[in-house]
């Protein structure tokens, strides 16, 4: 059994969530249960970053006290892991004690190392994103400079501690070479090497030109910088700053998925701040891309935002975190459009899928008092179709541990197309008349099939697929993916359900 720590990011609570939380948080849970369905120990960590000038400035609009504008907004973060039915096992807020703790021992311990030294900073400040730029990473926007997604910086002046980034480029250089895994997808990695070949400048991590965050330790008039605050919420969550056995077998399989754009700070800056208070980085980062809105830039000004908790409510979880993960791969760009969502789950859930089984059981369900009534060991005819299942495992684990999400589920619904026309060449309706144990022969090997394809489905659509699994009666000790075996298969004698269906079809006029 491995100890696993999988994480989002936190989420800023200056706004409510958006599609791209929500899609961070479904690869991540997708993660988090194909582990303990191999029986691995999963902690899986979300929550919200409620620190920095942009949560000042939203509460100052409101006119209400910082701390009482991200208790009310976190609130919206935490409904997002109930109705998107995530296995989270914490939630880290950055204004709990815990965290403060943890962030000003962290960095006490840079300044015992001597990584960390006071001066004055002059440069470009982006508050839309809690970041310092250089020049060169910004664009020329008439007059003035933006950043590459068009947010407006300012030239600010104001003295400040300095991480001493610079000190660690060749030692970053030589953990990338490494360790090649670290950063996925490969068009990511290769991005942050150039990044950091082009040179290190040291990093700004403390302000003074606002009030709310955490204070620097033996200097009030500063805050930690927002990100050294938001980063260290990792190791807040394994009980920093105690570093014990626990803390280091947990790290040592530690995931973070984050979105494209932040890449930078977790793949160079918490690295390097990792190493500096000679702390091991985490295993890997897989850095996802983004999702547009029917081609155009999602962007409150366009009015185009994506509520993932009306889709979810309209369509249900399940469907809208299969289109999420099928749609898809992970690294690239989506785009997302309701009549394409509808032609997915359409075709997908509710046909390919739901129509089998509805098919089948109520086929069975009729003419054999809904029990099984034969073993497989019992069954004269080929079971090759079978035998394809029982390796179904197998074949998308790769896939899994690739982040290859849509090309395991495409393994899966190929193998519940070729169940399709199994069905339609065996035809046990007509069998049903004419050879009434060979029809029962076929709809073992349909039921025990979808007993396989309950139990590889519920990392995906845990929702569905414990709804295919009561309508066969399975233990819920025997759902973990070690039961996808022969030996475990469904036995003469038990009892089928009657079938009810699993998935609605939806008008693609829906609105």
């Amino acid at each position: 059994m491995k100890k696993i720590l999988i994480t989002t990011p936190i989420y800023y609570v200056n706004d409510l969530p958006h599609i791209g939380h929500a899609y961070t948080s479904v690869i991540c849970d997708v993660l988090a249960r194909y582990n303990r369905l191999n029986g691995n120990s999963v902690k899986f960590l979300t929550g919200t970053d409620e620190h920095g000038q942009k949560v000042e400035n939203a509460a100052l609009k409101k006119n209400i006290d910082p701390l009482k504008f991200v208790n009310q907004v976190s609130q919206n973060f935490f409904k997002l892991t109930d109705f998107l039915n995530l296995t989270n096992t914490d939630f880290i807020r950055t204004t709990q004690n815990r965290h403060k703790t943890s962030v000003q021992f962290f960095w006490q311990r840079l300044v015992e190392n001597n990584q960390i030294y006071l001066a004055d900073y002059e440069g470009w400040y982006s508050i839309k994103d809690e970041c310092f730029f250089q020049e060169k990473e910004l664009v020329k926007n008439g007059n003035n400079f933006v950043t590459r997604d068009g947010s407006n910086v300012e030239k600010i002046k104001e003295e400040s501690y300095f991480f001493r980034l610079s000190n660690w480029q060749n030692n970053l250089l030589d953990f990338y070479e490494k360790n090649k895994d670290f950063i996925k997808p490969e068009s990511r990695r290769n991005e942050v090497i150039s990044f950091v070949k082009n040179g290190l400048k040291d990093l700004s991590i403390s302000r003074t030109s606002f009030k709310w965050g955490i204070k620097v330790p033996n200097d009030e008039k500063h805050l930690v910088y927002v990100w050294l605050d938001a980063l260290t919420n990792y190791i807040t969550a394994l009980n920093y700053p105690s570093v014990d056995q626990d803390f280091k077998e947990y790290w040592e399989n530690s995931t973070h998925i984050i979105g494209k754009d932040i890449l930078k700070f977790h793949a160079v800056y918490w690295p390097a701040m990792l190493m500096a208070v000679k702390l091991n980085p985490p295993r890997e980062i897989l850095a996802h891309g983004w999702w547009t809105n029917e081609g155009k830039k999602i962007s409150k000004s366009l009015g185009n935002t994506i509520d993932p908790k009306i889709l979810v409510d309209k369509f249900g979880a399940d469907q809208f975190r299969y289109f999420m993960l099928r749609e898809v791969p992970l690294g690239q760009d989506g785009d997302f459009s309701e009549k394409s969502f509808i032609k997915r789950i359409n075709s997908d859930l509710s046909n390919s899928l739901g129509n089998l089984i509805q098919r089948t059981l109520k086929l069975h369900f009729k003419h054999f008092e809904n029990k099984v009534q034969i073993s497989l060991h019992e069954i004269r005819i080929s079971q090759e179709i079978l035998d394809e299942g029982y390796s179904l495992f197998s074949t998308i684990d790769k896939n899994i541990e690739n982040f290859e999400y849509n090309k395991a589920l495409e393994k899966i619904w190929s193998y519940i197309d070729k169940l399709n026309q199994y069905i339609d060449k065996q035809e046990p309706w007509n069998l049903v008349k004419e050879d009434k144990t060979k029809a029962s022969e076929v709809l073992t090997l349909l039921i025990e099939s979808f007993r396989l394809i309950g139990i590889i489905l519920q990392p995906f659509t845990p929702e569905s697929a414990n709804k295919i699994l009561n309508l066969l009666n399975i233990d819920f000790k025997e759902r973990e993916f070690s039961f996808c075996r022969k030996e475990y298969c469904i036995s003469k004698g038990t009892i089928i359900n009657e079938p009810k269906s699993l998935f609605p079809r939806y008008n693609d006029q829906i609105s």
